[in-house]
């Protein structure tokens, strides 16, 4: 839920009024009764939702609108006195780009030319947030989230799909799970027709990438071309350092053996890795 709170001169920088004759006027009658109980207005839990301060159009589009926060409420004999605050991590808006919007925040039309305070059964920063965001550029050949939905705790592992290879995923795994992170490669989901389709969603969803640049596989160098593109922090790991190709020869990577030992090793060194990314 939200406050929509309109005036005809503009709000002040801190402190305004509303007269209350004006308060919950298109507002739906089961919001009103659970704001006002017995005749009277509960400012306390009125104010608990964030506000949009707009200012009545008047033809002009370009007037500032605000999102903010009612902080303190008090009465005088006809009006509710406000104090409040704009929240300046967010922009300030239009009344152009809120009339756009006006269906998915449950306005009407005429509600922009008459001074009042409405309560809105909707999320307004949900609708913010999907209208206002800069979207993806959107691929063609497989799809991602707009927008993204990254999952703070996963780890996917890019590395040929060979028998030669399980040892050393067993102890990324291993090292990933130590530290917090849950650990994913493409061979332990299936949620897609296509493999490839499935590759780009646990990048797209994944907060570290770890890709073995081994033999030069083409799979994993694509793979790592979409972790970069989408902005996903990537760790090389390799066998050999002949198998880093030149575009990449300029960023770090850790070289292993495939033993017991060569193993404890990269562990090591992607713990600390991890931990500074964490």
């Amino acid at each position: 839920m939200y406050n929509l709170l309109v005036k005809g001169n503009g709000w002040g920088a801190t402190r305004d009024s509303m007269s209350f004759d004006r308060i919950f006027e298109y507002t739906e009658p089961e919001l009103i009764n659970k704001f006002k109980i017995d005749q009277t207005i509960d400012f306390n839990a009125l104010i608990s939702l964030p506000c949009l301060f707009i200012q009545e159009t008047f033809g002009d589009r370009n007037r500032v609108v605000q999102v903010g926060n009612i902080v303190r409420a008090t009465k005088s004999r006809l009006e509710a006195n406000l104090e409040y605050f704009f929240d300046t991590s967010i922009p300030p808006l239009t009344n152009g780009l809120i009339e756009r919007l006006a269906s998915d925040l449950d306005i009407q039309d005429f509600e922009f030319s008459r001074k009042h305070w409405a309560v809105k059964n909707i999320d307004l920063f949900q609708v913010l947030l999907r209208n206002l965001q800069p979207r993806r550029q959107l691929p063609r050949v497989f799809s991602i989230l707009d927008p993204e939905n990254i999952e703070p705790t996963l780890a996917s592992v890019m590395m040929p799909f060979h028998p030669s290879f399980d040892a050393v995923y067993s102890e990324l795994k291993k090292t990933t799970e130590s530290i917090g992170f849950h650990c994913k490669r493409a061979d332990d989901i299936w949620k897609n027709p296509a493999v490839i389709q499935d590759v780009v969603s646990l990048i797209d969803s994944s907060k570290i990438l770890i890709c073995d640049c081994t033999g030069r596989n083409p799979n994993v160098f694509y793979e790592i071309g979409i972790a970069h593109a989408l902005g996903r922090e990537t760790i090389l790991i390799t066998q050999s350092e002949s198998d880093i190709p030149f575009d990449l020869r300029h960023l770090r990577y850790v070289k292993y053996l495939n033993n017991g030992e060569g193993l404890a090793a990269l562990s090591s060194k992607l713990s600390h890795r991890l931990n500074d990314i964490i």
